[in-house]
């Protein structure tokens, strides 16, 4: 490929600047100045003039979310947010009055550490932030000092109206107006893959006024006034003037160049900065995405509700009880509690004032009681999911490396919904397609030509069960492929189209071809060959297909289009230049585009292409012979799952295209929002009475891969949309190519394809229209529930087809929950004609309707909407760009890596991070209940069962990171048997790892844990002699004993809970166990007045008796008896789905599970019993 040079050599520097464009001198500027245009920019002014007054930002782009002065209120704010949190920084401070039960410094240090961890978390990441700031600002660009001179100057530092000169291959440093460039008449090619990902290169064009300032010194006495739009997100529009030498002249987006964009092909341009830093229209576009929780975490809020709950009933049941005791304690004047020193306390043990006492124990029990919430919980699942988004971006099963794009998990936020996802609506083009056209079939003057096998023949061969037809019939094989031409005819190929029945016909469609379009040539100088830079892949196609069947489009300039065409007379090629009048240009409202050019004759053509929903009523009436055939051969098209488009010329006069170009140049220059609206209106009154010529046929290859993805997600029970612009029948047939649609699924067709509705259509009283089409699709949507309803019981699965005009009468308020009812009984849908917004409507009605997971996966952005509504967007770096990528959670390059992204990670993820949580508060409950019954057991008399450290170091030291090991490295199964057997997917799904019943199952083992440690260690120390002298334990031994005997049993039962042990697990599980005598070594050795009750406990005491060590054995023992035999039983006999790949690997000692069958795996077999779950 080659450069600007080459350009110039072919003298294609007025490549794409057509008259259309061209900005003329327009006096109608009424609408600047006032309300969203009121910017005025001096240009090249010295600072002393007027335009240094404007207060405009400044060009410094800061992406970081903390500033050196707000860091630490913002930071304690995000923090503070969560009621955990609140709740330990109250108890905190109550830890510095007298009625904490431990010191201060012990109860405030966990919450300290937890809040400074996540804070130096959030830190780190806004100081890599800053470091790209810094690097982005501190590039440097030339600009204008004054008196012809340009320096070079950082970024941050430009200001509006400065000039800059932007060399090839830098990038732009703010949003600039194009004053002129290298080439003569000031075009520049710009390259915005920072923008939208799209690598083809964009022209743009400068004003004619001002593209022969194409030096340094000509800029000494240069001066001009912008007045434009106001700040805004639209990268696509502008709407301005420009005051030059006391004329206007009208501006465009053609003369805007956006910051980050990069000039490509060019030697250097000149611009006026217009837009600075956070002004500019790519930084305005950079909103912050919708906040996702995922459903576990939303959850788990109401479990910590749940322990603070139970943690008020315990401190008010020890509190009253407190309030009793302490009210009874007086018999005969004496106290029975007199170890309690009634007599020396004010409040807190008085008889006399035994209701204030209770109050005061309350506030004690609160503090003392606050082991009950897990402290760190936050922060692990925060580390735990940041190291599982690492695993994913690194998993080299979904490196794509034809693109060299790994995954990229953008958020960790939502791992472990990747597990429970229940529907997956996907666009088709670009995302289960590859969005590289291939051109395969044409219609020509009602002859169907091209005989190459497409993929849905393919797919319908073999499910029929027939032979694989040849890929080419009857054409010539030894031809070399061509990228995006599979067309194979010998009748219109190798010039003999000549020979056919419509040669005129034939002539005119391949020169539409060749003409109707945007596209730049590309001319390799050592081979000569030539290629092309289309908007689109539909668009490179044709012009390849032109040129392959002898219509080559080489060159363009201002005013031509240049082919080589073969002359059906002499059959020789020869060179033809057509005069380029005007562009109209194709978007998503017009649905076509038109060229309007005056061949080598004279003649005035307009040449027109586009869909046959808008093409067809353009025609003249009874002036295409063929349109019958051409609409067969479009439907037969759209059985192999083509895309087709409508061809069609006209012939116009001079006098219809001079005024015509009268009101279209008007129209172009008009300074209004509206501008492309009145543009439309004037495009199509020419745009009529126009001659049928054929159609296109290309085709989008399926992606490898997603049939058996489709397939094995359907396995999972997963249920899969498709929503997609295409008409029903190319959507059923790539359904049935892509497995979408199977052998033997009921189809429920709605449309309001009917001859009624056609009828009223064609009688226009819209109010009639719109109450009998609602009404249709009521009684559509009645009868599928009754199709469905019939079929109760039996295996029969259905899928829904409904198109888009039919999909906006059922997203209506009164009839959208019968549409979802009879959609989520349905193990397919496929959505046709459907419109970008209703996609997002689509997404929000099932994932509000159904409360279940929901995934959305498009490349495109149009697919932006459904992207951010849904609860996870998967966005395809693909053909399209990169605007879905940029809004979505996670980025893949294919849509097969889907399969092992929701059945590989998001199986792990959803079962790591509810096994890491039920495991988070099954040790909380552990130590906190054996915390409780200390109290209980000393009259709630406030005194902790544990020394301070002990206490504020469980959460953060002792038993965290066993937990967070398993949330990151534990396995149930290999990532084969995830694949092997994906109906495993539904344990996440129906959320049976995570529900009530565990969790609350996990919490009542930890308080039968714990009443086993207290009774036991109580009852085997407090009577017998534990030290040589015969004396009894004492608080300190009977309390470290106790402590032991929590830190072995909850990592015991850690390690009992783990599936796949990996060295990284052992040295933490039982390093955390080692880790607690470590610290019990030194902390004891340090002292007394440090210590206090822990001082030489360990060396002097524990560590030499052997009742303790005994203790420690036996409780272990005891504690997870119930848990082991709770297990094996459940395993054995109730297994989970998961267990029973575990059990049978166990016991046929091999890999491979196979030889037992466990459930059926069959994609029917699942999607039906899903399909009645639902019904």
């Amino acid at each position: 490929m080659v450069g600007g040079d080459i350009r110039k050599k072919l003298h294609l520097s007025k490549i794409l600047s057509f008259s259309c464009r061209r900005p003329v001198v327009k006096e109608d500027v009424s609408q600047i100045g006032g309300p969203g245009f009121s910017r005025v920019v001096f240009c090249n002014y010295p600072e002393s003039d007027e335009g240094a007054s404007r207060d405009y930002c400044d060009n410094y782009v800061r992406t970081t979310k903390y500033t050196v002065a707000n860091f630490l209120p913002k930071s304690f704010f995000e923090q503070f947010r969560r009621v955990a949190n609140v709740y330990f920084l109250v108890v905190g401070c109550l830890a510095f009055t007298p009625l904490a039960p431990y010191t201060a410094v012990s109860a405030i240090l966990p919450l300290v550490v937890v809040i400074g961890a996540t804070m130096l978390k959030e830190g780190v990441e806004d100081w890599r932030r800053r470091k790209q700031d810094i690097k982005v600002n501190g590039q440097k660009v030339k600009v204008h000092h004054g008196n012809g001179n340009f320096e070079h100057t950082e970024w941050k530092n430009l200001m509006v109206g400065d000039i800059v000169k932007v060399e090839k291959d830098e990038f732009f440093p703010a949003d600039l107006l194009l004053l002129s460039s290298s080439y003569e008449d000031a075009i520049c090619y710009v390259e915005t893959m920072n923008l939208d990902g799209e690598t083809n290169l964009k022209l743009k064009q400068a004003m004619d006024v001002t593209l022969d300032i194409m030096e340094d010194s000509h800029f000494r006495d240069f001066r001009c006034l912008v007045k434009c739009e106001d700040p805004n997100a639209s990268l696509y529009t502008f709407v301005g003037s420009m005051e030059f030498k006391e004329q206007h002249y009208s501006l465009s987006p053609q003369q805007l160049l956006l910051r980050d964009s990069k000039l490509r092909n060019t030697d250097y341009i000149y611009g006026a900065v217009i837009f600075t830093g956070h002004d500019t229209k790519v930084v305005q576009n950079s909103m912050n995405p919708p906040s996702k929780r995922s459903k576990i975490e939303r959850k788990m809020d109401k479990i910590v509700y749940l322990l603070f709950s139970m943690l008020l009933l315990l401190a008010v049941t020890g509190s009253v009880a407190f309030g009793i005791w302490t009210k009874e304690d007086l018999e005969n004047g004496r106290s029975k509690r007199w170890y309690l020193r009634p007599d020396n306390s004010k409040i807190f043990y008085d008889p006399k004032r035994a209701p204030i006492a209770a109050i005061m124990h309350l506030l004690t029990a609160l503090i003392l009681y606050n082991y009950l919430i897990p402290i760190s919980l936050y922060v692990s699942i925060e580390i735990v999911k940041v190291l599982q988004s690492i695993f994913i971006n690194q998993d080299l099963h979904m490196y794509h490396e034809k693109t060299n794009k790994p995954a990229r998990a953008r958020t960790s936020n939502l791992n472990e919904e990747l597990g429970q996802v229940d529907t997956i609506l996907s666009d088709k083009t670009g995302t289960l397609t590859c969005n590289s056209m291939e051109f395969v079939r044409c219609s020509i003057a009602g002859t169907a030509y091209g005989l190459c096998v497409t993929d849905v023949q393919r797919a319908r061969s073999k499910k029929n069960g027939s032979p694989l037809i040849h890929d080419v019939v009857d054409g010539d094989n030894s031809k070399a492929s061509v990228k995006g031409f599979n067309f194979r005819d010998k009748r219109i190929e190798n010039g003999n189209w000549v020979n056919e029945p419509n040669p005129d016909a034939i002539q005119k469609f391949l020169r539409l071809l060749a003409i109707c379009h945007t596209a730049l040539p590309e001319v390799d100088t050592e081979t000569g060959n030539i290629f092309y830079e289309a908007e689109s892949p539909d668009e490179a196609a044709f012009v390849i297909a032109a040129k392959e069947l002898g219509f080559e489009f080489y060159n363009r300039t201002q005013t031509s289009i240049s082919l080589h065409e073969l002359d059906p007379v002499s059959g020789a090629k020869v060179n033809r230049s057509y005069k380029l009048l005007n562009v109209l240009e194709f978007n998503s409202t017009r649905k076509r585009m038109s060229v309007i050019v005056k061949d080598e004759e004279g003649r005035l053509l307009l040449f027109c292409k586009g869909a046959d929903s808008v093409m067809l009523e353009r025609l003249a009436p009874n002036a295409s012979a063929f349109e019958e055939q051409t609409k067969e051969h479009m439907d037969a098209y759209a059985d192999e799952g083509l895309r087709t488009l409508v061809a069609a010329y006209r012939e116009l006069d001079e006098e219809e295209y001079n005024e015509f170009n009268e009101e279209f140049n008007e129209a172009k220059n008009s300074v209004s929002a509206d501008r492309d609206a009145i543009i439309d209106e004037v495009a199509n009154k020419i745009e009529r009475d126009l001659i049928l010529l054929g159609a296109t046929a290309v085709e989008d290859k399926l992606q490898d891969g997603v049939p058996e993805c489709i397939d094995r997600l359907a396995q999972a029970g997963i249920k899969i949309w498709v929503l997609t612009g295409d008409k029903m029948e190319t959507a059923i047939n790539i359904g049935f190519a892509c497995s979408l649609l199977r052998q033997g699924m009921k189809q429920i067709i709605i449309s309001l394809d009917t001859p009624h509705i056609k009828t009223l259509e064609k009688e226009g009283d819209k109010a009639v229209i719109t109450k009998a089409s609602k009404g249709s699709i009521i009684h559509q949507l009645n009868e599928g529930k009754a199709r469905l309803s019939a079929s109760n019981g039996s295996t029969d699965t259905f899928a829904l087809i409904i198109d888009g005009k039919s999909l906006a009468y059922a997203l209506d308020d009164n009839v959208k929950d019968m549409f979802l009812e009879l959609a989520v009984g349905c193990a397919s849908v496929i959505c046709c004609r459907s419109s970008p917004k209703q996609k997002a409507l689509v997404t929000r009605l099932v994932k509000s309707g159904t409360g279940k997971t929901t995934l959305a996966i498009g490349d495109g952005a149009n697919d932006v909407g459904m992207l951010q509504e849904a609860d996870i967007g998967v966005g395809i770096s693909g053909v399209e760009g990169m605007q879905a990528v940029m809004s979505s959670d996670i980025a893949i390059a294919q849509f097969q890596f889907l399969e092992r992204l929701l059945l590989v990670h998001g199986h792990w993820c959803y079962r790591r991070i509810s096994a890491m949580i039920c495991y988070f508060f099954y040790k909380n409950v552990t130590f906190g209940i054996t915390v409780f019954l200390f109290e209980a057991n000393t009259s709630f008399s406030g005194q902790p069962a544990y020394n301070d450290w002990y206490m504020s170091l469980y959460n953060v030291l002792f038993t965290s990171l066993p937990a967070m090991a398993l949330g990151v490295f534990d396995q149930d199964v290999s990532p084969r048997f995830c694949m092997k057997f994906p109906q495993l997917y539904q344990e996440g799904v129906q959320n049976v790892l995570f529900s009530w019943r565990r969790i609350l199952s996990w919490m009542f083992n930890g308080v039968c844990n714990a009443i086993i440690i207290f009774f036991f260690c109580t009852s085997a120390l407090e009577t017998q002699a534990f030290r040589k002298g015969g004396q009894i334990v004492e608080l300190q031994v009977l309390g470290t004993t106790m402590y032991s005997c929590v830190v072995w049993v909850v990592n015991c039962q850690m390690a009992l809970s783990v599936s796949y042990f990996t060295l990284i697990q052992h040295i933490i599980v039982w390093g955390s166990i080692l880790l607690w005598y470590v610290f019990l070594f030194a902390y004891g050795s340090m002292p007394p007045h440090i210590t206090t009750t822990a001082y030489k406990v360990f060396i002097e005491a524990c560590m030499l008796a052997p009742s303790y060590w005994l203790v420690i054995l036996l409780v272990v023992f005891s504690a997870l008896l119930p848990f082991f035999l709770y297990s094996a039983i459940s395993m054995q006999f109730f297994p989970m789905y998961h267990q029973m790949i575990q059990w049978q690997r166990l016991k046929s000692n091999s890999d491979d599970p196979e030889n037992r069958p466990i459930e059926p795996t069959t994609a029917e077999s699942t999607t039906a019993s899903e399909g009645r779950s639902n019904r």
